[in-house]
């Protein structure tokens, strides 16, 4: 499987794009804006899916140029694609209408889309619809596990206790290469 990681917009939030080898339909993960950039990136290739870890103004920016593909998003954070004051992104003067989700993750689902095989981890704490999403040996923690760090608990729907049990669970998946939604990424040790 081929990752392309795009930090995007103000906050350069990590948009991913998964691949692989002789297909011509790929994966979007966190599109959170300049989708010129991320069209650009995807070389000609038809997005199978968009996969939300979350549903923050700046991991859904570029929602809007990938409306014609299902776009997937836990249920809990369905909300902030349908009012731009729950994705925050009314405090950030972004205003801009996002598609509605055609799908939703759960917790366990297994998924293969564009021949990527992924598994859905509900880990609640940045927000309370956060997601993981483990492809392999390789997980995409959107802004619950960054590299030394962890995703602020502090906004509505935010949970400290929350946190704590989702970065437990994150930790027992020892050699897994982890992809954050902001700064690099590391192996969980």
């Amino acid at each position: 499987m081929n990752i392309i990681t795009l930090p995007v917009g103000e906050l350069a939030t990590n948009c991913y794009i998964l691949h692989q080898n002789g297909r011509d339909d790929a994966l979007v993960i966190d599109p959170g804006a300049e989708s010129q950039r991320i069209l650009a990136a995807l070389n000609g290739k038809r997005v199978a899916a968009v996969l939300l870890t979350h549903g923050h103004f700046d991991h859904t920016g570029a929602l809007p140029a990938f409306s014609d593909a299902p776009i997937y998003i836990h249920r809990m954070d369905s909300v902030m694609l349908e009012d731009n004051h729950y994705s925050f992104g009314s405090m950030a003067g972004d205003e801009k209408q996002r598609p509605q989700a055609t799908d939703f993750l759960e917790e366990g689902q297994k998924l293969s889309l564009a021949g990527i095989d992924l598994e859905v981890l509900h880990t609640p704490g940045h927000s309370r619809g956060s997601v993981c999403l483990k492809v392999g040996e390789d997980l995409f923690t959107g802004d619950t596990l960054f590299d030394g760090d962890y995703g602020r608990t502090d906004l509505p729907g935010g949970s400290a206790e929350q946190m704590r049990a989702s970065l437990r669970r994150l930790l027992t998946l020892t050699g897994c290469r982890f992809y954050p939604g902001h700064g690099p990424g590391n192996i969980i040790r």
